[in-house]
């Protein structure tokens, strides 16, 4: 949880907390140093989760197209996987975002995109040398997806602090 009275702004050796401005010897305080960490983290967070809540929005406005493409690549109840997966990932993209069990909503991203990837991306099966690549670029796009994913569980769930976020972990690995 992160209280309004941890405010802190800096302007090189100076800083201003609680209204008193000072000169901070040997650069920034832990206090700045902390704040701008939880900065950089809540916007990496922004970043990585508008993919996510964007693409749920498209699963949920686009649903004949997905369920379409879903069929021809062999899911099972195309449909209800289309619709099913785009409410997955806007919850587990607002869950990061708003840092609400982010825990758990990176672990919901990681299943969603390691299956979305076995499922959906099969370039190993493409006869065709375009579609292959394309296939491919997707495939590895979700692995590196996963692979974010996966560490944000694991930062979530071993840091007891969090900073900006409204809960903390779900899980714990520490």
């Amino acid at each position: 949880m992160w209280p309004v009275e941890r405010i802190v702004l800096f302007i090189g050796p100076f800083e201003v907390h609680h209204g008193c401005i000072g000169v901070v010897a040997g650069g920034r305080s832990e206090m700045t140093r902390r704040f701008v960490m939880e900065v950089v983290v809540l916007i990496g967070r922004i970043l990585f989760a508008i993919l996510f809540v964007g693409s749920g929005v498209n699963h949920l406005m686009q649903v004949n197209g997905m369920t379409g493409y879903a069929q021809s690549r062999g899911v099972p109840l195309p449909k209800v996987a289309v619709v099913v997966s785009g409410i997955v990932i806007i919850i587990g993209g607002l869950s990061v975002l708003l840092g609400i069990w982010a825990d758990l909503g990176a672990l919901l991203l990681l299943i969603h995109v390691v299956l979305s990837a076995a499922l959906m991306h099969t370039f190993w099966t493409e006869t065709d040398e375009q579609a292959r690549q394309g296939e491919m670029t997707h495939f590895m796009k979700n692995v590196g997806l996963a692979g974010a994913a996966l560490m944000l569980f694991a930062f979530f769930a071993y840091v007891d602090d969090l900073g900006l976020t409204i809960t903390g972990p779900l899980f714990s690995l520490s």
